[in-house]
Parts: structure tokens; C-alpha cells; sequence
């Protein structure tokens, strides 16, 4: 979805504020430390992107921000982020930079889900306007409305969160490099 850049709080101070992949990476191993969390994650090593997709992320021809939003508690973030991130190590046009939501509510606020605080939530910039090209998120579709569902039929969170993270292994990422390569599409054409 293509958003007026001067309707949204994105401002250039704030890209100066967001961290790196890395930098998330070291704050959740730092969580890691203290139990906050627990487990490895081997997503990275074994994700091939879609054909179509690296087309796309190969085409691109502007420097690009993806700010996502994000916390280290989240599980949708931890099944997404990795393949995001693996979206932009194929191309030098994209910086992957997150913001904790919790800290940055005037964003998350200006990029809400169904009226909802959800993550991660992805907004594309143009690097040098900060326009926003397409915001994405907080999970593919599919999953999104399997969440819905779950949720109107009182399923308790424990057991819903069992149901959804065996669709992402099932999916096996497919559907969210599927929504990028037609988010990529639009952007391009729209170029």
C-alpha cells in the first residue's frame, strides 16, 4: 500500500535511531542471556528465496530504508524477520533497520493492523525521501486470517500459538516471499 510520506511520523532523526538486523540480533542474544528467551534459531541457514523474488530485489534501482517494528518476545517476529532479512542480503539498495514498538508508539500508532499494535510491522522508504513504497505486516495473510479466526472462536493463546507456528512450518515462508514478490511488483511498476 503506497502512503503520502508527508502523512506519517518516519522522520530522518528517527532513521538515525533505528538499529541494524545485527544490532536486534545482539539484543535478543543479550535476552538470551538473562532466560528471557530461549533456543536457537536455524531458520537463516536453511531459507532459499523464491526465484521470482530475487528477480525482483535484483531490480530494484533505489536505496531503500525497511524499518519494521518489532519486539524480541514476539513470535511472529522471530518467524518473519529472518526472511526479511535474507531478502535484503540479496540486494545493496535495501538497509534493514528495526525500532522496538514499545518504544516508538507514535509510529506503530500511525501504521496500526485492524486498529491493533501488531508485529513486526515492515515500512519501505525511499531512502532519500523517506515516501513511504509499501508497508507490510504483521504476518502473511493466510496466517493472518487463520489468526482471526482462532481468536472470534475463544481458542486460548497457548493453543492458538501452536496452531500458527505449525502454519509457518508447513508454509515453510513461502506465503510471505509470495506477498513481497507482489509488493515488489506493484513498487516497481508504480517506479
Amino acid at each position: 500500500m503506497k502512503e503520502k510520506s508527508a502523512d506519517h511520523p518516519v522522520t530522518r532523526d528517527l532513521i538515525g535511531k533505528a538499529v541494524s538486523y545485527e544490532e536486534f540480533r545482539l539484543l535478543t542474544d543479550r535476552l538470551l542471556l538473562n532466560n528471557k528467551t530461549t533456543g536457537s534459531n536455524h531458520i537463516e541457514a536453511m531459507l532459499n528465496l523464491l526465484p521470482e523474488l530475487l528477480e525482483l530485489l535484483n531490480q530494484i534501482d533505489r536505496k531503500m530504508y525497511w524499518l519494521v517494528l518489532v519486539e524480541a518476545w514476539c513470535g511472529d517476529v522471530a518467524q518473519n524477520l529472518p526472511v526479511i532479512a535474507r531478502m535484503v542480503g540479496a540486494t545493496e539498495q535495501i538497509q534493514l533497520l528495526h525500532l522496538l514498538r514499545d518504544e516508538h508508539l507514535e509510529i506503530i500508532d500511525a501504521f496500526l493492523t485492524n486498529g491493533g499494535r501488531a508485529i513486526p510491522k515492515l515500512i519501505a522508504l525511499d531512502a532519500d525521501t523517506l515516501e513511504i513504497l509499501f508497508t507490510w505486516g504483521p504476518r502473511p495473510q493466510e496466517v493472518q486470517d487463520l489468526t482471526m479466526t482462532l481468536k472470534s472462536e475463544g481458542m486460548a493463546y497457548a493453543e492458538a500459538a501452536v496452531v500458527v507456528h505449525g502454519w509457518y512450518a508447513k508454509n515453510k515462508t513461502v506465503s510471505l516471499q509470495n506477498e513481497f514478490t507482489v509488493l515488489l511488483e506493484q513498487m516497481l511498476e508504480d517506479a
